[in-house]
């Protein structure tokens, strides 16, 4: 079958799609009316449709079905197919017009759904398809959909995986801007203030890789900004981290790491940026033993 065909054969299947979806109403009006399995065939046909586009070479129609898909995805509660259908839907897109994947939900003023669904594919990116860059950009721009309906705290929760992800590829100026705009967020919040200290460690941490002197400037400004800061196990960990290496006390630094983690276990994620660090000093053998 050529081209035409198969396009043919896809607008005939999308508005048989369409009409399986009406005829499911009930279903849609309240989710567990019953008959979800017209809904899951109408997902199925849809991608079917998708894919028939796709050897037609009609992108925008390829994405238009694909978003479909994932649209009822989402209603199904099916997580994983909802971000891999938008994922199909944005590759598609991108062939005609990127800018048009989200576009009708921000057009309705859905700004928290759209948010929620670049959450789902950033996830996608970062579990699956391990490709970091991507999840970062998803991340971000659901941080900013977030940030536009006000919800300060999930704009947060995705800065901060923006945040860790930078770190972990050596875009320290980046991540310390995050962590830093993140603790300023919520060292005045009486709820979410103690979990400042933690932002003003990470950024401390990003800075010391970067430059010793970088590093004892920004400790004084957390500080200053912070007082509570001046208090927490994690300046202090931080102002001996920061002697041992003017120093060059391999042994010191160690050490201050292993008191610290015997109280307040260290994940991966500072493990990582701290053994970095101590690899700057002369003589070390890189490790935290």
């Amino acid at each position: 079958m050529d081209n035409s065909g198969k396009e043919k054969e896809a607008i005939q299947l999308m508005a048989d799609a369409d009409k399986k979806v009406k005829s499911s109403g009930s279903f849609l009006g309240g989710m567990f009316g019953g008959g979800p399995h017209k809904v899951e065939e109408a997902c199925e046909m849809y991608c079917r449709s998708a894919n028939m586009f796709k050897m037609a070479k009609n992108w925008s129609a390829a994405g238009s079905a694909f978003c479909k898909a994932a649209r009822l995805h989402m209603q199904l509660q099916n997580k994983h197919d909802c971000a891999t259908s938008f994922i199909d839907a944005g590759n598609a897109y991108k062939k005609s017009d990127p800018n048009v994947m989200i576009s009708p939900l921000l057009l309705q003023g859905r700004f928290t759904i759209a948010a929620k669904h670049h959450i789902s594919i950033a996830e996608i990116y970062e579990s699956e398809l391990v490709d970091i860059e991507k999840a970062i950009a998803h991340y971000e721009q659901a941080a900013d959909y977030y940030k536009g309906e006000e919800s300060n705290s999930s704009a947060n929760k995705c800065l901060l995986k923006v945040g860790a992800y930078c770190a972990q590829l050596e875009q320290y100026q980046k991540a310390i801007e995050i962590y830093e705009q993140v603790g300023a967020n919520t060292m005045d919040n009486p709820l979410l203030k103690y979990s400042a200290k933690e932002y003003f460690f990470k950024a401390s941490l990003c800075h010391f890789i970067v430059d010793e002197l970088n590093a004892k400037i920004a400790v004084e400004k957390y500080e200053e900004m912070f007082p509570a800061f001046s208090d927490s196990r994690e300046c202090k960990l931080l102002k001996k981290l920061l002697e041992a290496h003017e120093e060059q006390n391999s042994e010191a630094f160690t050490e201050a790491i292993k008191e610290f983690d015997s109280i307040s276990r260290l994940d991966q994620w500072h493990t990582t940026l701290l053994l970095r660090i101590k690899k700057t000093i002369q003589g070390d053998e890189g490790d935290l033993k």
